[in-house]
C-alpha cells in the first residue's frame, strides 16, 4: 500500500532524512526499553551523578527490588506515588520501581511550600511518597492533613563515590539539613533495596496505554492542574526527538545533560525519554540553578547534548571560569532552548563558545512534549520557535471562536494535535473538555504560521492587555525592552489603573553594573512601539519570580 505524504507546509522545511511520520509506533513502554538495554548491554552507563556511575544492570535490579518492596507494602495498580526528589539515580529507581507495580507517578517540585505541597498531594490522592532527606520534615509536618500512609526517605550520598560520601558525611550532611531521624513507621529506600534484592516482581502487566505520570502544569496562571500522561506518550516523544536530531546524536555513545527538573515535562519526556530511547547516558544535575555544579558536570562528563533554558545559557556565559577561558565546553554539539524566548545575541555567543548548535523548541505539559523544534541544519528564523515534529499537526484558529484555520501570517490561537497528548486533567473532566476538543489541544498560546510552516508565538491568550479598544501583547513589549543592552530580564503584564482601567507595566532587572532611568527606557520603547504599547509603569527589581525551569511568572508579578 502506498502512503501519501500530507501536504503540510512545514514538511518541505524538514532537514534531509527526517521522516514526516514514525507510525506505527512500537507497542512499548520505557520499562520495556530499559529492560532490553539491560539485557543487551548490562554494563552500559544509565546515569552519571557526582562522579558515580550507575549501569543498566544495577538500575534494573534496584528498580525491581523497589517494585517488590512497594507491592509488599500494599501499593497496587492505579495508586499514586509522589516523588519529592531532585534529579538523581534514586529518582529513577523510585519512578521505575513504582511503575512496575502499576502505580501512577507524580513527580513534585521538592521546593513547594507546605501549602502547595498539601494541595498537590490531596489533589492526586497520593498514598505513598519518596522524599529526599532535606524535604522530609516539611512532608512529615503535613502528613496528617493528607492521605499519605507511607513515607520512604532517601539521602543524596547513597549514590556518591566512597570518598565523596565520606566527605559529605563529615562536612555537609548535618550542616545542610541532610541528616535526619525517621519517625516510627517510615523507612529508608536503601534498606528496602537490600531487603527485597532477591524478591520476585509483582505480577502486574503494565501496558502502553496505562497512565504513567501526573505532571503538574507550571502554574503560570496561578492554578496548577495535573496532566495525565500514558506510558506510550513517553516512548513516542522520545522517538520523535531522536528522529529530529538524526545523526547529530549517536545512539549508545553521546552523553545527555539531565539538568531540567524531572518534576517538569521537559525533563521527563524531552530529556529522560529521549535518553532512554537512544540509550544515551544521562549526566544528572540536581539543581539547575547551581551553575558551579552544572559547569563541573560538563567538565567531568563531556556531554554532547544540552537541553535547557535561556537563563542557563546566560549564566554559563557570565561564569568567571568561562569568561577567563578556563572552561572547555567544546563537547557540546547540540542544545535545545525552551520555556522562554532566547535572545539571538545569546544564541550567537553560546554557539561561538562551544562550536555547537542551539535550536529552540516549544511544547506543553498537556502535549507530553509533542511540539515544535527548529531544524538542526535548516533555516533558522529569529522570532520563530520551529517546525512541528513528525506526527505533530498545527493549525491557527480564530481567537474568539476557535474554528477554522487561518491563513499564513494571520494571528490566532495555536491548536496542536499529536498521538501522545495527555489523557486529560486528573479528575477534571470539564477542564479537559475545554482544552482538548475533537483531538485538538487548545494551547491558549497566540501565534501564527508563516509560509514555510514555522510557528511564531506572539503571547498567551489570557495575558493579552486590552485597553481603550487596543490589544497589547506582553511578549512584544518584553522583546523590545530586553533588546536594551542594560537589561537582563523583563516581565510585562496588565495592572489596574484608575485612568485607563488597565495599564501596561514592566518589571525590569538590569545587567550587573548597569544603570538605566525610567525615562531613558521609555524613550527606547518609543522608537519601536506604538504609544499605547509603551509601559505606563516601570519598576526596577533585583529579580523576577520564576517557575522551576526559569519561566517568568507574570501572574505573580500582577499579584
Amino acid at each position: 500500500m502506498t502512503i501519501t505524504m500530507p501536504s503540510y507546509p512545514w514538511l518541505e522545511s524538514y532537514d534531509a532524512g527526517v521522516p514526516y511520520t514514525l507510525k506505527p509506533y512500537p507497542r512499548q513502554t520505557l520499562l520495556d526499553i530499559v529492560a532490553e538495554t539491560a539485557r543487551e548491554r548490562p554494563n552500559h552507563p544509565a546515569f552519571l551523578s557526582k562522579g558515580a556511575q550507575v549501569d543498566y544492570a544495577r538500575f534494573q535490579q534496584e528498580s525491581d527490588a523497589f517494585a517488590a518492596a512497594l507491592a509488599n507494602m500494599g501499593v497496587e495498580p492505579g495508586d499514586r506515588v509522589a516523588l519529592l526528589i531532585p534529579n538523581s539515580p534514586q529518582f529513577f529507581v523510585a519512578q521505575f520501581g513504582a511503575w512496575k507495580t502499576g502505580a501512577i507517578v507524580s513527580p513534585l517540585n521538592p521546593t513547594y511550600t507546605k501549602r502547595e505541597l498539601k494541595h498537590a498531594l490531596n489533589y492526586i490522592g497520593a498514598i505513598t511518597a519518596i522524599v529526599l532527606t532535606p524535604f522530609y520534615a516539611k512532608l512529615k509536618a503535613l502528613q496528617a492533613e493528607t492521605r499519605l500512609q507511607r513515607i520512604i526517605a532517601t539521602e543524596i550520598k547513597e549514590y556518591l563515590p566512597s570518598l565523596l560520601r565520606l566527605l559529605f558525611t563529615i562536612l555537609k550532611e548535618k550542616k545542610e539539613g541532610h541528616r535526619i531521624t525517621l519517625a516510627p513507621g517510615d523507612v529508608w529506600l536503601q534498606s528496602l533495596l537490600r531487603r527485597y534484592a532477591d524478591a520476585p516482581l509483582p505480577d502486574v502487566t503494565v501496558g502502553p496505554d496505562d497512565p504513567a505520570l501526573l505532571m503538574f502544569t507550571d502554574g503560570t496562571m496561578g492554578v496548577p492542574k495535573a496532566a495525565v500522561g500514558s506510558h506510550h506518550a513517553l516512548v513516542m516523544s522520545g522517538m520523535q526527538y531522536k528522529a529530529w536530531f538524526g545523526e547529530m546524536l549517536v545512539d549508545w555513545e553521546d552523553m545527555l545533560m539531565a539538568l531540567m527538573p524531572l518534576s517538569h515535562i521537559y525533563g521527563q519526556a524531552g530529556v529522560a525519554a529521549t535518553g532512554f530511547v537512544g540509550h544515551h547516558p544521562l549526566a544528572l544535575v540536581p539543581n539547575l540553578q547551581d551553575i558551579n555544579d552544572v559547569l563541573a558536570t560538563i567538565r567531568k562528563t563531556r556531554p554532547a547534548f544540552l537541553p535547557t533554558v535561556p537563563t542557563l545559557f546566560i549564566a554559563l556565559l557570565r561564569h568567571p571560569d568561562v569568561l577567563a577561558g578556563k572552561a572547555d565546553l567544546s563537547s557540546i554539539k547540540l542544545c535545545i532552548s525552551g520555556t522562554a524566548p532566547l535572545r539571538f545575541e545569546t544564541k550567537q555567543r553560546f554557539e561561538t563558545l562551544t562550536g555547537g548548535r542551539i535550536v529552540e523548541g516549544y511544547a506543553l505539559t498537556e502535549s507530553m512534549m509533542a511540539g515544535v523544534v527548529m531544524p538542526v541544519k535548516g533555516i533558522y528564523k529569529p522570532g520563530a520557535v520551529g517546525l512541528p515534529l513528525p506526527d505533530v499537526e498545527l493549525r491557527i484558529a480564530d481567537i474568539e471562536g476557535g474554528e477554522g484555520s487561518l491563513l499564513p501570517g494571520e494571528i490566532g490561537e495555536v491548536l496542536l494535535r499529536a498521538p501522545q497528548l495527555m489523557l486529560g486533567y486528573w479528575h477534571q473532566p470539564e477542564e479537559t473538555a475545554n482544552t482538548v476538543r475533537d483531538g485538538w489541544l487548545y494551547t491558549g498560546d497566540i501565534g501564527f504560521l508563516d509560509e514555510d510552516g514555522y510557528l511564531h508565538i506572539v503571547d498567551r491568550k489570557k495575558d493579552v492587555i486590552k485597553l481603550n479598544g487596543f490589544q497589547v501583547w506582553p511578549r512584544e513589549v518584553e522583546e523590545v525592552i530586553a533588546s536594551h543592552p542594560a537589561v537582563a530580564e523583563v516581565g510585562v503584564a496588565g495592572v489596574p489603573d484608575d485612568c485607563q482601567g488597565k495599564a501596561v507595566k514592566a518589571w525590569v532587572v538590569l545587567q550587573p553594573g548597569q544603570t538605566l532611568s525610567v525615562n531613558a527606557l521609555r524613550m527606547w520603547c518609543c522608537q519601536q512601539l506604538a504609544t499605547y504599547k509603551i509601559p505606563r509603569y516601570i519598576e526596577f527589581r533585583s529579580d523576577l519570580p520564576k517557575s522551576t525551569v526559569g519561566k517568568i511568572l507574570r501572574w505573580e508579578l500582577r499579584e
